[in-house]
């Protein structure tokens, strides 16, 4: 598999938090920063919205100062600080996701396999065109030139509810809510599994772009329809019809735009979209495959795993993850989670481990509510002490290392360090010591997570925000300079 870049956190020392190790019992107060805190709560944009903020003392557990802690709110992308949790605790950070090519397996002296051969998934969001490259190449290697049925596509570890209904079919082509299936495919590191990247380049002024699809191998998978014109400066948009894998792609790219303009489309049925890219990387290699490709289920018997492709651990897919706040990933960890007694594991089943979580968390359900792991769904209810929580009880297990790397740095200019927060309270004492997951839907805004002072104290906060006119965003940094900023 593709390795993430693995980067020293742009923290100071003190930011290390021990595993494992049980807060005092014992209470803590802080008048000042309750003082200073309730100053920054009292902007308009925070009293007009409903709003729920909430700042304990990281090592004790304590509820220092906050504002309807309560408050149950849409909490947009900060349901994945519970998913990811749910996940860490109940399949375990060095858990990996396996793909395996199928086949009744006896390979004749003329190279041909008298089966079809069956791509079965398990889940896994990070699998790319190079990985089915090199199942293919095992394969070669291993005497096969040509099977004598067809390619299946097995996607039957999750269910058949591709899209979640929760999301509206306004979002359907839309990248951040691609379809969830057992077996999928990722175009890119960022591992934006179910989608294509599609690019329209310019060619000569008034001329009509010349357009590419990432991975190339998925050409034949979906049908273009380029309405783009070359001209003087780009905007491309792009959008699928739904229930079909035809893609309208309109707009202009700048002549100047020598490496075109991209965007990223979710594939209808990606279990098909993954098998036609194997197709693919067969026929590269030299092995053919005398039937259709179609959807289907691995036969339990008689059968042999011919080739295995293993993906990273989720402690280490938790930086994409969280840091690129990635829905994909989300949704086949809840989905993972549901398949965990027994397949195919669905949204409902993997909802389980959520409030499973957020209970050995010590964190209240009342206002509580789920429709997915990612946090699209506007259905979704949390609280800003129920994240509060959450966030008090990974500290203490031994997979919060993988799930502290995966936070955002405040200021960090790095993507892959910085992640959403790479842009935000740069320059300010926050910066490099707030680590965090954000949230951002329409009329939504939300952050929660950890705080390292100057004095080396430490601190958990969570602030949840639905409005309707003035963003609190710029407050949710306020918030977090201010703690950054306090020495008790």
């Amino acid at each position: 598999m593709p390795t993430i870049r693995r980067l020293a956190l742009l923290l100071p020392t003190t930011l290390a938090l021990v595993a494992g190790t049980a807060p005092p019992a014992h209470a803590v107060t802080d008048a000042a920063l309750a003082s200073k805190v309730a100053a920054v709560l009292r902007d308009s944009r925070v009293t007009a919205a409903t709003n729920g903020t909430l700042v304990a003392d990281a090592a004790t557990g304590s509820e220092l100062a906050g504002r309807n802690a309560w408050q149950s709110a849409v909490p947009a992308s900060n349901m994945k600080i519970v998913t990811a949790g749910a996940a860490l605790r109940t399949l375990g950070s060095g858990y990996r996701f396996k793909t395996e090519a199928i086949a009744r397996w006896s390979v004749r002296p003329d190279g041909s396999v008298p089966s079809s051969v069956y791509l079965k998934g398990y889940g896994d969001p990070s699998l790319m065109e190079s990985d089915l490259r090199a199942l293919a190449q095992n394969l070669r290697a291993r005497g096969v030139r040509r099977f004598t049925g067809n390619l299946v596509a097995d996607g039957s570890f999750f269910d058949g509810a591709y899209y979640n209904s929760a999301w509206g079919t306004q979002n359907a082509s839309q990248y951040y809510a691609p379809q969830i299936a057992g077996l999928s495919l990722a175009p890119n590191a960022d591992f934006d599994a179910g989608t294509v990247i599609v690019t329209a380049y310019p060619t000569r002024s008034g001329a009509a772009a010349r357009i590419a699809v990432t991975p190339a191998s998925a050409a034949s998978y979906v049908r273009i329809v380029n309405k783009v014109k070359t001209g003087r400066s780009s905007s491309v948009g792009v959008a699928r019809t739904l229930g079909t894998n035809t893609i309208t792609v309109t707009g202009s790219v700048a002549t100047s735009a020598s490496g075109g303009s991209r965007r990223w489309v979710a594939v209808h049925r990606p279990d098909l979209y993954a098998a036609t890219v194997f197709r693919a990387q067969l026929a590269a290699v030299g092995i053919s495959v005398a039937g259709r490709t179609i959807a289907g289920v691995t036969p339990t018997a008689g059968r042999v795993i011919v080739a295995t492709d293993t993906s990273q651990t989720i402690g280490e897919l938790m930086r994409p993850f969280l840091k690129l706040s990635n829905n994909a990933i989300a949704e086949h960890l809840l989905k993972t989670m549901g398949a965990r007694t027994s397949a195919p594991g669905t949204t409902a089943k993997g909802v389980v481990y959520l409030r499973d979580y957020l209970r050995a968390a010590g964190a209240p359900l009342t206002g509580t509510a789920f429709a997915d792991g990612s946090g699209l769904a506007r259905s979704n209810r949390l609280t800003a002490r129920a994240l509060t929580r959450a966030l008090l009880y990974a500290q203490r297990q031994p997979w919060f290392g993988a799930f502290y790397a995966g936070l955002s740095v405040a200021g960090a200019t790095d993507r892959m360090t910085g992640g959403t927060l790479s842009t935000r309270m740069r320059g300010t004492a926050a910066a490099g010591r707030v680590m965090a997951k954000t949230g951002s839907l329409g009329g939504v805004t939300s952050l929660s997570g950890y705080v390292t002072a100057v004095d080396g104290r430490r601190y958990v906060f969570s602030m949840l925000s639905n409005y309707r006119s003035s963003s609190p965003r710029p407050v949710e940094d306020r918030l977090a300079i201010t703690i950054a900023s306090h020495r008790r």
